[in-house]
């Protein structure tokens, strides 16, 4: 019962990639938003333009709950499901920030406009598109970006820090002020939040979630002087014949020849072994297939190559715009570019 006041759930696939009602306290919540105000420098901020739904924690926190309770202005958009709406919205924009997913990138560097009306982007839900900063600053001249990090039970936010910080996507900085990281004896990413969730539900019943407790992100994760990297997620590192796939960092090398969407499902060889096929959209060239290949043989031992290059004309999201990673490998109608002779 005492959930029910001052409480709000969401539906998420959560750090464990399996469908969860997660369950923040409403001053919790207000509180990070407070704090999310200062750390990412908001207070020249005027209003958020949506380009997510709201079911995303993500949005939800650092653009509704924000505006609420910083009293700034809101401005719904339903993204790029009505692109000229949401871009009609980015050209009167005024003292705005925007929060976006990676792979919405190659959306906005379409048409060549840029958005001068904007000075803070913030990025979350997946790999930090840094390998496209270039591109980001170009379509909006006068932002800030940052990389924020963390996952639904933390309410959303663990780590925050400024695109010119770091050079790797991998580097989630520092953790914000009271949470604290660990990493576990399996390498896991764990946190503990004065911010994050409650309890969460799921098809065992509800659970609580203690003060002291450690939390999964679903991440794997080391410290390094203060700082904190991301070595993959859990269900994204596996060995291929003795060599340690990680399929976050591969995406980064796959990012330096390819500006378009893409992603990797895993798939068992001819003699079992486990490996990797990388998705690319829309139908890449051969010259961009030629230069992929390069990446990886310039970066990579031959085990760490995809088993296959694919393509097709979109890859498909989740409703919270984030890769739907589950659905690739039963696309319909892709293209073989290039497999490995020899898996």
């Amino acid at each position: 019962d005492d959930l029910r006041r001052d409480h709000f759930a969401l539906l998420t696939s959560g750090s464990t990639g399996r469908p969860r009602l997660v369950i923040g306290a409403r001053p919790r919540a207000e509180e990070l938003a407070r704090l999310l105000h200062r750390v990412q420098d908001s207070a020249p901020v005027a209003e958020t333009i949506l380009a997510l739904p709201l079911t995303y924690c993500y949005a939800f926190v650092n653009q509704w709950l924000w505006a609420r309770v910083l009293g700034q202005r809101l401005v719904h958009t339903r993204g790029f499901s009505h692109a000229d709406s949401l871009r009609a919205a980015l050209r009167n924009a005024r003292e705005a920030m925007i929060c976006l997913v990676g792979i919405q990138v190659p959306l906005f560097a379409q048409g060549g406009e840029s958005y001068p009306g904007v000075i803070r982007v913030h990025f979350a839900g997946g790999a930090f598109p840094q390998q496209q900063l270039e591109v980001m600053r170009r379509v909006f001249p006068n932002a800030e970006i940052f990389n924020n990090y963390g996952c639904a039970e933390a309410m959303p936010r663990l780590a925050v820090r400024r695109a010119s910080d770091a050079e790797v996507a991998s580097d989630i900085g520092l953790p914000l002020p009271g949470v604290e990281l660990l990493t576990a004896d399996n390498g896991e990413l764990r946190f503990r939040s004065p911010y994050g969730a409650v309890a969460y539900v799921d098809s065992a019943g509800l659970h609580r979630i203690t003060t002291d407790e450690w939390v999964p992100t679903g991440d794997l994760g080391v410290e390094e002087g203060g700082r904190w990297l991301l070595t993959g997620r859990a269900n994204e590192v596996f060995k291929r014949h003795g060599e340690k796939v990680t399929l976050p960092l591969l995406l980064e090398t796959v990012s330096a020849a390819w500006t378009g969407p893409a992603g990797f499902y895993r798939e068992r060889d001819a003699a079992g072994e486990e490996g990797h096929v990388l998705v690319l959209a829309p139908r890449p060239s051969d010259d961009d297939v030629h230069a992929i290949l390069q990446s990886f043989r310039a970066q990579h031992p031959r085990a760490l190559w995809p088993l296959r290059i694919e393509s097709a004309e979109r890859l498909p999201t989740l409703p919270n715009g984030k890769l739907d990673r589950a659905s690739l490998a039963g696309l319909d109608s892709k293209t073989v570019h290039w497999r490995q002779r020899i898996a």
